[in-house]
């Protein structure tokens, strides 16, 4: 497995050694020992699994409040997302910033995304599969977004018109959202 640090302090792109020939490929998509050699030590403790039919979905910005904030370990088991993270972390020098990244069933690549930080991403073709682990159970009462469009953000999404749910729609933009994260 290799890790590569991203601009956002604590996030990285995970790329695990695969071997393939003529019958495919074998991944080791996560193994504890390997990760917490690389200074990944999250105990993760639930897999979530998406699927978008249609390109042009977008999923967040969504993060969870302390106590019940989650780290993230993201991957696409079929088709391919533009996969942005924001810094919600008021004390970081990177607050406010967003990367985005590529993450396909051919380039294999997961994301770590940190507690701190806002996670949403945007399908690029149909029928694709997400499926990631987190650290903490999903909690309705922790559960908090930030409106995808954002113009103070700036973020650079592959569409105009994103596929949305009612409750993304209604996210609030970055300077009104609830964040206690320092």
């Amino acid at each position: 497995m290799k890790l590569t640090s991203l601009k956002l302090e604590g996030a990285a792109l995970l790329e695990p050694v695969v071997h393939g020939d003529h019958r495919g490929f074998f991944m080791e998509s996560y193994n504890e020992a390997v990760m917490h050699g690389l200074g990944v030590n999250y105990k993760f403790i639930q897999d979530n699994h998406s699927l978008s039919a249609e390109p042009g979905v977008l999923r967040g910005l969504h993060y969870q409040l302390n106590p019940k904030a989650q780290t993230k370990l993201v991957r696409v088991l079929s088709g391919a997302i533009y996969d942005v993270i924001l810094d919600i972390r008021r004390s970081s020098p990177t607050f406010g910033q967003w990367v985005g990244v590529i993450l396909s069933e051919y380039n294999k690549r997961q994301l770590l995304v940190p507690r701190g930080f806002a996670h949403g991403f945007c399908t690029l073709v149909p029928d694709t599969q997400v499926l990631y682990k987190v650290d903490e159970y999903y909690s309705p009462e922790h559960d908090r977004g930030i409106l995808w469009n954002d113009p103070a953000l700036q973020i650079d999404w592959p569409v105009s018109e994103p596929q949305l749910s009612d409750k993304d729609r209604r996210h609030p933009l970055f300077a009104d959202a609830e964040m206690n994260f320092d």
